[in-house]
Protein backbone atom coordinates (compact mmCIF):
# COMPACT_ATOMS: atom_id res chain seq x y z
CA UNK A 1 0.00 0.00 0.00
CA UNK A 2 1.36 3.51 -0.69
CA UNK A 3 2.54 5.43 2.00
CA UNK A 4 0.25 8.35 2.49
CA UNK A 5 1.11 12.12 2.70
CA UNK A 6 -0.12 12.61 6.18
CA UNK A 7 2.06 9.23 7.71
CA UNK A 8 4.67 10.34 5.22
CA UNK A 9 5.14 14.18 6.26
CA UNK A 10 5.29 12.63 10.24
CA UNK A 11 7.62 9.87 9.51
CA UNK A 12 9.92 12.48 7.45
CA UNK A 13 10.22 15.20 10.28
CA UNK A 14 12.58 13.05 12.61
CA UNK A 15 14.89 12.54 9.59
CA UNK A 16 14.53 16.20 8.17
CA UNK A 17 16.04 16.99 12.33
CA UNK A 18 18.45 13.98 11.86
CA UNK A 19 19.58 15.91 8.56
CA UNK A 20 19.96 19.35 9.79
CA UNK A 21 22.01 18.29 12.85
CA UNK A 22 24.30 16.23 10.11
CA UNK A 23 24.52 19.25 7.91
CA UNK A 24 25.98 21.04 11.34
CA UNK A 25 28.47 18.11 12.21
CA UNK A 26 29.81 18.55 8.81
CA UNK A 27 30.02 22.38 8.67
CA UNK A 28 32.08 22.07 12.24
CA UNK A 29 34.50 18.92 11.17
CA UNK A 30 34.83 20.11 7.83
CA UNK A 31 33.66 16.45 6.55
CA UNK A 32 33.13 16.79 2.54
CA UNK A 33 29.99 14.68 1.67
CA UNK A 34 28.75 13.39 -2.40
CA UNK A 35 25.80 11.63 -2.84
CA UNK A 36 24.37 10.56 -6.35
CA UNK A 37 21.10 10.05 -6.98
CA UNK A 38 20.46 7.91 -10.39
CA UNK A 39 17.87 6.11 -11.76
CA UNK A 40 15.57 5.61 -14.78
CA UNK A 41 13.74 8.65 -15.91
CA UNK A 42 10.94 9.79 -13.37
CA UNK A 43 12.15 7.60 -11.02
CA UNK A 44 12.06 10.04 -8.38
CA UNK A 45 15.22 12.03 -8.08
CA UNK A 46 14.12 15.35 -7.68
CA UNK A 47 11.56 14.46 -4.98
CA UNK A 48 14.21 12.46 -3.35
CA UNK A 49 17.00 15.71 -3.36
CA UNK A 50 14.47 18.12 -1.96
CA UNK A 51 13.71 15.74 0.71
CA UNK A 52 17.29 15.87 2.07
CA UNK A 53 17.79 19.52 1.05
CA UNK A 54 14.44 21.38 2.30
CA UNK A 55 15.85 22.41 5.35
CA UNK A 56 19.73 22.68 4.83
CA UNK A 57 21.30 26.16 4.24
CA UNK A 58 21.61 25.99 0.24
CA UNK A 59 25.15 27.80 0.51
CA UNK A 60 26.30 24.35 1.90
CA UNK A 61 23.82 21.70 0.63
CA UNK A 62 24.02 22.09 -3.16
CA UNK A 63 22.44 20.04 -6.43
CA UNK A 64 24.34 19.80 -9.07
CA UNK A 65 22.07 19.37 -12.33
CA UNK A 66 24.43 19.46 -15.55
CA UNK A 67 22.52 20.09 -18.83
CA UNK A 68 24.07 18.12 -21.94
CA UNK A 69 27.77 19.18 -22.24
CA UNK A 70 29.13 22.32 -24.65
CA UNK A 71 31.10 22.24 -27.53
CA UNK A 72 34.07 23.02 -25.38
CA UNK A 73 33.36 20.44 -22.82
CA UNK A 74 33.29 17.84 -25.31
CA UNK A 75 36.66 17.96 -25.84
CA UNK A 76 37.85 17.65 -21.81
CA UNK A 77 38.74 15.09 -19.86
CA UNK A 78 34.96 13.42 -19.28
CA UNK A 79 35.05 13.81 -15.43
CA UNK A 80 36.63 17.62 -15.41
CA UNK A 81 33.35 19.21 -15.66
CA UNK A 82 31.84 17.28 -12.77
CA UNK A 83 35.04 17.97 -10.75
CA UNK A 84 34.46 21.19 -10.56
CA UNK A 85 31.78 21.00 -8.56
CA UNK A 86 33.13 18.70 -5.31
CA UNK A 87 32.67 19.97 -1.78
CA UNK A 88 34.76 22.47 -0.18
CA UNK A 89 35.58 21.29 3.86
CA UNK A 90 31.73 21.31 5.72
CA UNK A 91 29.86 20.63 1.93
CA UNK A 92 27.17 18.40 1.13
CA UNK A 93 26.74 18.15 -2.92
CA UNK A 94 23.76 16.33 -4.26
CA UNK A 95 23.83 15.36 -7.79
CA UNK A 96 20.92 15.15 -9.95
CA UNK A 97 22.37 12.11 -11.95
CA UNK A 98 26.10 12.27 -12.09
CA UNK A 99 29.06 11.04 -14.24
CA UNK A 100 27.32 7.92 -14.88
CA UNK A 101 25.27 9.96 -17.67
CA UNK A 102 28.17 7.98 -19.41
CA UNK A 103 26.89 4.29 -18.94
CA UNK A 104 23.17 5.23 -19.10
CA UNK A 105 21.58 7.16 -20.91
CA UNK A 106 25.22 8.28 -23.08
CA UNK A 107 25.23 4.55 -24.29
CA UNK A 108 21.63 3.57 -24.69
CA UNK A 109 20.86 6.76 -27.03
CA UNK A 110 24.35 6.46 -28.72
CA UNK A 111 25.76 9.84 -27.42
CA UNK A 112 28.86 8.01 -26.57
CA UNK A 113 30.59 5.35 -29.06
CA UNK A 114 31.46 1.49 -27.25
CA UNK A 115 35.04 2.39 -26.83
CA UNK A 116 33.87 5.70 -24.29
CA UNK A 117 31.36 3.95 -22.19
CA UNK A 118 34.49 0.78 -22.28
CA UNK A 119 36.98 3.47 -20.60
CA UNK A 120 34.59 5.08 -18.86
CA UNK A 121 33.70 1.87 -17.00
CA UNK A 122 37.50 1.74 -16.30
CA UNK A 123 38.13 4.77 -15.16
CA UNK A 124 35.41 5.45 -12.92
CA UNK A 125 36.09 3.42 -9.91
CA UNK A 126 39.87 4.78 -10.34
CA UNK A 127 38.66 8.18 -10.17
CA UNK A 128 35.86 7.60 -7.36
CA UNK A 129 38.54 6.14 -5.35
CA UNK A 130 40.50 8.90 -5.81
CA UNK A 131 37.84 11.15 -3.98
CA UNK A 132 37.25 8.41 -1.30
CA UNK A 133 41.26 8.24 -0.77
CA UNK A 134 41.20 11.91 -0.36
CA UNK A 135 38.50 11.97 2.00
CA UNK A 136 35.49 12.55 0.42
CA UNK A 137 32.35 10.62 1.92
CA UNK A 138 30.50 9.17 -1.08
CA UNK A 139 27.29 7.81 -1.60
CA UNK A 140 25.74 6.77 -4.96
CA UNK A 141 22.34 5.44 -4.59
CA UNK A 142 20.29 4.03 -7.53
CA UNK A 143 16.74 4.53 -7.56
CA UNK A 144 14.31 1.41 -8.66
CA UNK A 145 11.30 1.41 -10.32
CA UNK A 146 9.61 -0.94 -12.83
CA UNK A 147 8.28 -0.40 -16.47
CA UNK A 148 4.23 0.02 -15.71
CA UNK A 149 5.35 2.86 -12.92
CA UNK A 150 7.45 4.25 -15.09
CA UNK A 151 4.88 4.60 -17.88
CA UNK A 152 2.38 6.39 -15.45
CA UNK A 153 4.51 8.76 -14.38
CA UNK A 154 5.84 9.82 -18.05
CA UNK A 155 1.61 10.62 -18.50
CA UNK A 156 1.17 12.09 -15.34
CA UNK A 157 4.05 14.74 -16.68
CA UNK A 158 2.06 14.70 -20.28
CA UNK A 159 -1.38 15.44 -18.70
CA UNK A 160 0.12 17.91 -16.12
CA UNK A 161 0.90 21.92 -17.77
CA UNK A 162 2.95 22.00 -14.11
CA UNK A 163 5.12 18.39 -14.52
CA UNK A 164 5.22 18.81 -18.62
CA UNK A 165 8.48 20.95 -18.65
CA UNK A 166 9.99 17.56 -17.25
CA UNK A 167 9.45 15.33 -20.20
CA UNK A 168 11.99 15.91 -22.89
CA UNK A 169 12.33 14.47 -26.41
CA UNK A 170 15.21 11.90 -24.65
CA UNK A 171 12.33 10.53 -22.18
CA UNK A 172 10.13 9.86 -24.50
CA UNK A 173 12.48 8.01 -27.36
CA UNK A 174 13.53 6.38 -23.80
CA UNK A 175 10.27 4.75 -23.26
CA UNK A 176 11.35 2.17 -26.37
CA UNK A 177 14.70 1.54 -24.72
CA UNK A 178 13.27 -0.24 -21.27
CA UNK A 179 15.25 -3.04 -21.79
CA UNK A 180 18.50 -1.77 -23.36
CA UNK A 181 18.60 0.84 -19.96
CA UNK A 182 18.08 -2.79 -17.87
CA UNK A 183 21.16 -3.97 -19.31
CA UNK A 184 23.31 -0.86 -19.34
CA UNK A 185 22.44 -0.37 -15.98
CA UNK A 186 23.75 -4.37 -14.94
CA UNK A 187 26.85 -3.55 -16.89
CA UNK A 188 27.52 -0.21 -15.09
CA UNK A 189 26.80 -1.86 -11.54
CA UNK A 190 28.90 -4.78 -12.06
CA UNK A 191 32.24 -2.44 -13.12
CA UNK A 192 31.84 0.15 -10.52
CA UNK A 193 30.15 -1.51 -7.32
CA UNK A 194 33.67 -1.49 -5.18
CA UNK A 195 34.17 -1.35 -1.64
CA UNK A 196 35.09 2.27 -1.40
CA UNK A 197 32.53 3.49 -3.20
CA UNK A 198 29.66 1.09 -3.23
CA UNK A 199 26.02 1.31 -4.81
CA UNK A 200 23.05 1.22 -2.76
CA UNK A 201 19.62 0.19 -4.79
CA UNK A 202 16.51 1.83 -3.20
CA UNK A 203 12.90 0.45 -4.31
CA UNK A 204 11.05 3.75 -5.52
CA UNK A 205 8.05 2.31 -7.08
CA UNK A 206 6.24 4.24 -3.75
CA UNK A 207 8.28 7.48 -3.90
CA UNK A 208 7.48 8.33 -0.66
CA UNK A 209 8.41 5.49 1.48
CA UNK A 210 11.58 5.42 -1.33
CA UNK A 211 12.74 8.86 0.58
CA UNK A 212 12.62 7.46 3.77
CA UNK A 213 14.16 4.89 3.00
CA UNK A 214 17.11 6.46 1.64
CA UNK A 215 17.74 8.75 4.10
CA UNK A 216 17.50 6.61 6.97
CA UNK A 217 20.26 4.49 5.31
CA UNK A 218 22.15 7.62 4.49
CA UNK A 219 22.37 8.75 7.62
CA UNK A 220 22.90 5.30 9.31
CA UNK A 221 26.13 5.12 7.02
CA UNK A 222 27.03 8.05 8.57
CA UNK A 223 29.67 8.65 12.00
CA UNK A 224 27.81 9.73 15.17
CA UNK A 225 26.89 13.64 13.77
CA UNK A 226 25.41 14.32 16.86
CA UNK A 227 26.56 17.99 17.68
CA UNK A 228 24.95 20.04 20.14
CA UNK A 229 24.37 23.40 18.62
CA UNK A 230 26.02 26.98 19.57
CA UNK A 231 23.88 28.71 22.13
CA UNK A 232 22.70 31.73 20.97
CA UNK A 233 21.12 34.38 23.14
CA UNK A 234 18.41 36.60 22.50
CA UNK A 235 17.64 39.00 24.41
CA UNK A 236 13.85 40.58 24.55
CA UNK A 237 13.08 44.05 23.18
CA UNK A 238 10.70 45.25 25.24
CA UNK A 239 7.33 47.46 25.26
CA UNK A 240 9.07 49.79 22.89
CA UNK A 241 8.93 48.03 19.71
CA UNK A 242 8.25 49.96 16.20
CA UNK A 243 5.72 49.74 13.13
CA UNK A 244 8.18 49.00 10.28
CA UNK A 245 7.34 52.24 8.31
CA UNK A 246 7.53 53.37 4.38
CA UNK A 247 8.09 57.06 3.31
CA UNK A 248 9.60 56.91 -0.53
CA UNK A 249 7.86 53.69 -1.82
CA UNK A 250 4.83 52.00 -0.20
CA UNK A 251 4.45 48.04 -0.39
CA UNK A 252 2.07 46.83 -3.26
CA UNK A 253 -1.16 45.75 -2.21
CA UNK A 254 -1.63 42.36 -0.89
CA UNK A 255 -3.26 39.58 -3.06
CA UNK A 256 -6.77 38.94 -3.05
CA UNK A 257 -7.95 36.43 -1.24
CA UNK A 258 -11.70 36.80 -1.09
Amino acid sequence: MALKGKEYRKLLEPLTEELVGMARWARITGVRIVVIFEGRDTAGKGGAIRAVRDKLNPRQCRTVALSKPSDDEMTQWYFQRYAVHLPSAGEIILFDRSWYNRAGVEKVMGYANDDQVDAFLEQAPVFEKQLTDDGILLFKYWLTTDQENQEERLRERLDDPLKRWKLSPVDLAAREQYDAYTQAREAMLKATHTDNAPWTLVDFNDQKRGRLTLIRDLLDRLPDTHVEPAPIEFPEMGDDLKAESYAVIEPIKDYPID
